[in-house]
C-alpha cells in the first residue's frame, strides 16, 4: 500500500509507481496530510465527492482546504484554501470545473478548479448544512441542514424554494432522485414524502414502517434508476422501499455484530442499467460491508476495527471507493480488486439439459445449450475520448471507464475494430451493442407492458418448453408477453419463444435492455417476416435462395433434388437465429457481426452457412439428415463463416442484393415504442377471432364439466356422509349397551363401598368419645392449677404494694424540696423571657424596615429595567425597519435591473422611458411610505420620553412621603426602647426583692402525690395541706403580676405608636 503525504505542496503526484491493490485490502493510495510547523499535526479530511466522470475526486479538511484528485492523470491540486472547515462538498454540477462547498459559517461557496476563483456565494442556513444534493441536469442543488431545506437556481445562484419546519420534526435528509424530477424529503419521524421539482406537488408519501421492525431512519441511499430507496438508523435492520409501488419491498437483517448504520451507499454496476444490487453498508465498528440486496449475501468488507472508517464515497461508475479513515486520512480503493464478482459474471444459473435422449427432441423443442451470463448495460454518455487511445493503447482502452467510450463510439471505427479482432471485448460487448442498436431505454413504456401481466397466449409456456431455471422461465414469459401486447402478431407467432430466449438468457437481469434489443432485432432484421403470416416469410426465403443459387448452383441443384427447401435449410436457422447450431461464444461474436451490419447481413449469414458446409450437405441424401443437420450444432468455425458473408456482401449484385429490398437500420423511438403493424391484419384477426371463439367454447366445456363434476362430488358426499350416519348410530347403539352394563357394574360396587363405610364411621364414633372424655379431665387439671397460680400472684402484689407505699412517703419530702428550687429558677427564667420578648420586637421592627428598604429597591430596579427595555425594544424595532427598508431597496434594484435587460431586447427607447417613470413612481411612493413610517417612529419615541417624565415625577414624591414615614418609625422606635428600660429598672427595684424574701421564708414540698398514702397521721397531713395551700395562692399571684405588666407595657407601645403616625399625616 503506498501512502502519500500531502504536506504544503499545492500540486504533486497521487502516487510514484503503479499501483497494485491487493485483493485483501484493495487499497491504491493511502493520502495524509501533515503540517509543515514546527510542531506537525495532522490535518483532519472531513468530506469527499467524486465528480460526474468518477475519475476525479474533491476532499476538504477541518481547516478548509480543498484539494483535487485526479487518479486517471495521477495528480492532486490545491484548489481552494476556505480558511473554515468542510460540512459538505459536491463535485457534479453543469459547468464541469465547478463545485459546491459548505462552510462552518453556514454559508455555501461555489468556486472554479481551473481559475481557483470564487464563482458565488450563497447564504440563508442558519445552522451548519450538512448534505448537497446536485440535479441531475446540474442546473438546481438543494442544501440540507437541521431545521430547514434549500433548494437553489445554479444558473443564478439565487434560493428558489425554502422547506420550514416544526422544531419538534427535525429533517434528516433531502436529496434529489437520480435521473428524475423528484425530491425526496425525509424527516425524523419516519415520514418520506416526494415532491415535483417545478411546482413542489407532493407526488407520494411512504406508508410508516411495520411495527415489528419499526426504526428511526438516520441514512438513506436509492439506486440509479431511482426505485429503490434504502433505510436505515440505529439497528441491524436495513429497509427496501419500491418509490414506484409505494410500499416495502425487503426487510434485510445485518450481522448481529452491526448494532448502528451511520452510512449508506449502493456500488454502481457499468451494466445494471441503474438497477444497483449491490449496497454498501458503514456501521457503527467503522467497517463498510457490501451486501447483494438480492441474495442477501456479504461480497466484501473495507474497513478494519483498528483503522475504522469514518464516511466513503463511490465514483459514478462504481470503480473506486473513497473513504475518510477516522484517524483523518483518505483511502482510495479498487473495486475490481476487492471482488471478483462485481467486474465477472456470475456462474451459469441455468443448467443444460444433456441427458436427455436425442430422439425424444424435435424441430420445436428448445434446446438448453446456451450458457448464462450475466449481462451489465453501460451507464449514461457524457464524455469523449480520443481515437488514438483505441488505436494505439487498445489494452488500458478496453479497461477504461464507460464514460469515456459512449460518446466516442463511431459505427465505422467500431467496424473496423471488428475486422481486426473478429469481435468486441467480452467486457464492453453489451455497452457496444446498446450503443449500436440505440436503445431508447423508455422504462415508463416498458413499466406499462410489464403491467399489463402475463398474456393467454403464454400462460402454459412452461409445458411446450420446460426450462429447467424458474427465474429464466419467468423472464422469457414476461418478455414474450410485453413483446404480444406492444403487438398482437406476436402471440400468434410459433417460434417467438426460439427467436427470443437466447437473448432473454443474455439480459435476464435486465429486461428492459432485452425487450429494447428483441423488438430492434423484429423491426430491422425481422423486415418482411410476417407478410405471408402465418407461413414463413417466402419473400425472404426467395432472397436467400437467389443469393445461394448464384454462388452455389450446385448446391442448390441438390437441395431441390432432395425435395429440400429454403424452409428446411434457411427457415430453422432464421427462427432460431443460429442458436441451436452455434455455441455461446460462436453466437455472441456472429452478432457482434450481425448488430454491425447492415440488416440484410443476417440473410447472408443464412447462405454463408451453408456454402461453408456444402461438403457435409453434398453427402447428406435423406431429409431427415437435413432436419437434423439444420437443428444441431455441426463442426463449424464461425470466423469462417463471417469471412464468408463479408465476401457475398461484396460480391453480390445489386440486383438480387438483398440490402436493395430491406430498409436500413432505424432505432426505436423514445419515449412510446412504434407501432408495428407489418403483417397481414385480417388473417391474424381472423385467427384472433377463431381463437377467441375456440376458447369461449372451451371455456363452456370446462364450465359445464366443472358443473358436473361438482354435481357427481355432491352425490359422492351425499352417500358417504349416509353410511357414516349408519356406522355412527351403530357404534352409538353398542357403546349404550356397554355404558348400561358397566353402570351395573358400578352400582353393586357402590353398595359395599357405603357396608364399608358404615362401619368405619361406627368406629370413628366411639374413638371420638373415648378423645372428649379424656381432654374434659385434662382441661378441669389445667383450671385448678391456675387457679392456685393467681392466689400465689395476689399475695405477692399485696407485699409489692406495701413496699412501694414506704417508698413513696420517703421520697415526698425530697420532692418538695426540689419544688421550693423549681420555683425560685422559674422566676429567673420569667425575667429573661421578658427582656427576650422586649429585645425581639425591637428585632422585628428593625427587620420589617429593611423589608421596605429593599421593596422600594426593588421597584426602583424593576422601573429602570422597564425604561432599559423599553428603549432596547425601539432600537430592535427602528433597526428592523431600516433592515426591511435595505431589503426592499435591494429588491427594487434588482427588478430594475431585470427590467431593464428585458426592454433592451424586446422594447425601444420609449418604451424604456416608460418603465423609468414607473419605477420613479414606485420609489417616491417608497419614500413616502418611508416617511410615514419614521414619524410615527418619532410619535412613539416622544409618548416615551413624556412616559419617563411623569414616572421621574411620581419617583420624586414617592421618596418623600418614604422618607417621612422613616422618620415616624425612628422616632416611635426611640420612645419604645426609652419605655422598656424604665419599666425594666422599675421592676428590679419593686417586685424581685419581694419574691426573694418571700421564697425564701417558705420552702414547700410538691403536694401531687398526697392522696397516694392513705395511712398519715393527722398532723402530718394538716401541714401538708396548708403548705399546699399557700403554695398555690403564691403561684396564683405571682401569674396575675406577670400578666398585669404584660397588658402594661402592650397599652403604653400603642399610645406610642400612635403620636408618630398622626405627625406624619
Amino acid at each position: 500500500m503506498q501512502s502519500t503525504d500531502l504536506g504544503n505542496k499545492e500540486s504533486g503526484k497521487i502516487w510514484h509507481r503503479k499501483p497494485s491493490p491487493t485483493t485483501r485490502d484493495g487499497i491504491i493510495v493511502n493520502i495524509i496530510h501533515n503540517s509543515s510547523d514546527y510542531y506537525p499535526k495532522v490535518l483532519r479530511f472531513l468530506n469527499v465527492a467524486f465528480d460526474g466522470s468518477g475519475d476525479s475526486l474533491i476532499a476538504g479538511d477541518h481547516q478548509g482546504n480543498v484539494y483535487v484528485f485526479d487518479l486517471y492523470g495521477n495528480r492532486f491540486n490545491l484548489a481552494q484554501r476556505t480558511g473554515q472547515a468542510c460540512t459538505a462538498l459536491a463535485f457534479n454540477l453543469r459547468r464541469k470545473s465547478e463545485f459546491l462547498v459548505a462552510l462552518a459559517d453556514y454559508s455555501i461557496k461555489c468556486f472554479d478548479t481551473v481559475t481557483k476563483e470564487l464563482v458565488s456565494w450563497m447564504r440563508g442556513h442558519e445552522s451548519s448544512v450538512f448534505s448537497i444534493s446536485v440535479h441531475a441536469s446540474g442546473k438546481y442543488a438543494i442544501t440540507t441542514s437541521s431545521d430547514t431545506a434549500q433548494l437553489w437556481d445554479l444558473d443564478t445562484f439565487q434560493r428558489k424554494r425554502k422547506l420550514n419546519i416544526r422544531q419538534s420534526v427535525g429533517i434528516q435528509k433531502v436529496f434529489f432522485l437520480p435521473l428524475s424530477n423528484t425530491i425526496l424529503s425525509c424527516f425524523k419521524d419516519n415520514s418520506v414524502f416526494a415532491w415535483e421539482c417545478d411546482t413542489l406537488f407532493c407526488k407520494y408519501q411512504l406508508p410508516p414502517p411495520p411495527e415489528s421492525s419499526s426504526i428511526l431512519y438516520k441514512v438513506f441511499a436509492v439506486t440509479r434508476d431511482g426505485r429503490i430507496l434504502a433505510a436505515g438508523g440505529k439497528s441491524n435492520h436495513l429497509h427496501l422501499w419500491c418509490l414506484e409501488a409505494t410500499q416495502l419491498l425487503r426487510i434485510i437483517q445485518m450481522p448481529t455484530k452491526v448494532r448502528a448504520i451511520r452510512q449508506l451507499e449502493f456500488l454502481p454496476d457499468s451494466f445494471d442499467a441503474g438497477s444497483n444490487q449491490v449496497l454498501g453498508v458503514l456501521s457503527q465498528d467503522g467497517i463498510m460491508r457490501f451486501v447483494n440486496i438480492e441474495t442477501c449475501k456479504v461480497l466484501f468488507e473495507i474497513g478494519s476495527l483498528d483503522e475504522g472508517i469514518s464516511s466513503s464515497a463511490i465514483s459514478p461508475h462504481g470503480r473506486y471507493i473513497a473513504s475518510i479513515m477516522e484517524n483523518g486520512s483518505l483511502n482510495i480503493y479498487s473495486v475490481q480488486a476487492l471482488t471478483q464478482e462485481i467486474n465477472k459474471p456470475p456462474p451459469p444459473l441455468v443448467k443444460v439439459i444433456e441427458d436427455l435422449p436425442k430422439n425424444k427432441l424435435n424441430s420445436v423443442d428448445l434446446k438448453m445449450k446456451v450458457t448464462s451470463g450475466r449481462v451489465q448495460p453501460a451507464k449514461s454518455r457524457e464524455s469523449k475520448i480520443k481515437t488514438k487511445i483505441l488505436k494505439q493503447r487498445l489494452a488500458s482502452h478496453f479497461e477504461s471507464k464507460e464514460n469515456e467510450l459512449s460518446d466516442g463510439l463511431n459505427k465505422k471505427r467500431l467496424q473496423i475494430l471488428l475486422k481486426g479482432y473478429g469481435e468486441y471485448p467480452t467486457k464492453y460487448r453489451m455497452f457496444i451493442w446498446r450503443s449500436l442498436l440505440q436503445l431508447p431505454e423508455n422504462h415508463t413504456a416498458f413499466s406499462s407492458l410489464i403491467d399489463k401481466g402475463t398474456h393467454v397466449a403464454f400462460i402454459n409456456l412452461q409445458k411446450k418448453y420446460p426450462i429447467k431455471s424458474r427465474k429464466l422461465l419467468r423472464v422469457l414469459q414476461r418478455t414474450l408477453s410485453a413483446l404480444a401486447h406492444w403487438s398482437v402478431i406476436f402471440s400468434d407467432t410459433p417460434y417467438l419463444p426460439l427467436l427470443a430466449f437466447p437473448f432473454v438468457k443474455l439480459f435476464q437481469n435486465n429486461q428492459l435492455i432485452c425487450f429494447e434489443v428483441i423488438a430492434t432485432l423484429i423491426i430491422n432484421w425481422c423486415q418482411h417476416w410476417f407478410e405471408y403470416f402465418p407461413n414463413p416469410p417466402v419473400n425472404i426465403l426467395s432472397m436467400i435462395e437467389n443469393v445461394l443459387a448464384f454462388h452455389d448452383k450446385e448446391l442448390l441443384q441438390h437441395f431441390i433434388d432432395r425435395d429440400v427447401t429454403s424452409q428446411l435449410y434457411a427457415w430453422p436457422l432464421l427462427e432460431t437465429v443460429f442458436s441451436e447450431v452455434l455455441t455461446r461464444e460462436e453466437w455472441l461474436k456472429l452478432f457482434d457481426n450481425v448488430f454491425s451490419n447492415h440488416p440484410s447481413f443476417l440473410l447472408m449469414t443464412v447462405v454463408a452457412y451453408n456454402i461453408c458446409s456444402r461438403a457435409p450437405l453434398l453427402n447428406c441424401n435423406l431429409k431427415d439428415d437435413f432436419e437434423y443437420f439444420f437443428h444441431h450444432r455441426n463442426n463449424l468455425d464461425i470466423s469462417v463463416v463471417i469471412r464468408e458473408v463479408y465476401r457475398l456482401m461484396e460480391t453480390t449484385p445489386a440486383g438480387i442484393h438483398p440490402d436493395s429490398m430491406l430498409n436500413v437500420f432505424v432505432a426505436l423511438t423514445k419515449g412510446q415504442y412504434p407501432v408495428f403493424n407489418q403483417y397481414p391484419k385480417f388473417i391474424v384477426d381472423y385467427q384472433t377471432l377463431e381463437r377467441e371463439r375456440i376458447r369461449n367454447d372451451e371455456l363452456d366445456y370446462l364450465r359445464e364439466r366443472q358443473q358436473v363434476e361438482d354435481m357427481q362430488a355432491e352425490v359422492n358426499q351425499q352417500q358417504a356422509e349416509d353410511e357414516a350416519w349408519y356406522q355412527k348410530q351403530e357404534l352409538l347403539r353398542k357403546a349404550e349397551e356397554t355404558r348400561r352394563e358397566m353402570l351395573l357394574r358400578e352400582e353393586e360396587k357402590m353398595v359395599q363401598q357405603r357396608q364399608r363405610l358404615a362401619a368405619v364411621k361406627r368406629e370413628l364414633k366411639i374413638k371420638e368419645i373415648n378423645l372428649q372424655d379424656s381432654a374434659r379431665k385434662r382441661l378441669l387439671k389445667l383450671q385448678q392449677d391456675q387457679r392456685e397460680m393467681e392466689l400465689r400472684r395476689l399475695d405477692d402484689e399485696i407485699g409489692r404494694k406495701i413496699y412501694m407505699r414506704d417508698q413513696e412517703i420517703a421520697t415526698t419530702a425530697k420532692d418538695l424540696e426540689v419544688r421550693h428550687l423549681e420555683l425560685e429558677s422559674q422566676k429567673r427564667l420569667y425575667e429573661k423571657d421578658l427582656t427576650r420578648n422586649q429585645e425581639a420586637v425591637a428585632k422585628q421592627i428593625r427587620e420589617e424596615a429593611d423589608v421596605y428598604r429593599q421593596k422600594v429597591d426593588l421597584e426602583q430596579h424593576m422601573f429602570h429595567k422597564l425604561i432599559e427595555a423599553d428603549q432596547a425594544q425601539s432600537q430592535q424595532t427602528q433597526k428592523v425597519i431600516e433592515e426591511n427598508l435595505a431589503k426592499a431597496e435591494q429588491a427594487c434594484l434588482n427588478t430594475d435591473w431585470k427590467i431593464q435587460a428585458l426592454h433592451q431586447q424586446k422594447r425601444d427607447d420609449l418604451q424604456r422611458d416608460r418603465c423609468y417613470k414607473e419605477v420613479a413612481g414606485l420609489l417616491r411612493e417608497k419614500r413616502r411610505k418611508e416617511i410615514g413610517v419614521l414619524n410615527a417612529m418619532m410619535e412613539e419615541e416622544a409618548r416615551k420620553w413624556k412616559e419617563a417624565e411623569e414616572k421621574k415625577l411620581y419617583l420624586r414624591s414617592e421618596k418623600k412621603t418614604s422618607a417621612l414615614s422613616d422618620a415616624s418609625r425612628k422616632w416611635f422606635l426611640n420612645q419604645e426602647i426609652n419605655a422598656a428600660v424604665e419599666h425594666a429598672d422599675s421592676l428590679r427595684n419593686e417586685e424581685v426583692p419581694w419574691f426573694q424574701s418571700e421564697v425564701a421564708s417558705r420552702c414547700f414540698p410538691r403536694p401531687l402525690q398526697l392522696n397516694d398514702i392513705p395511712e398519715m397521721d393527722s398532723s402530718t397531713q394538716l401541714s401538708l395541706n396548708e403548705r399546699k395551700t399557700e403554695w398555690d395562692t403564691t403561684g396564683q399571684n405571682l401569674i396575675k403580676k406577670v400578666r398585669n405588666l404584660r397588658q402594661r407595657l402592650t397599652t403604653q407601645a400603642r399610645n406610642r405608636c400612635q403620636t408618630p403616625s398622626l405627625l406624619a399625616t
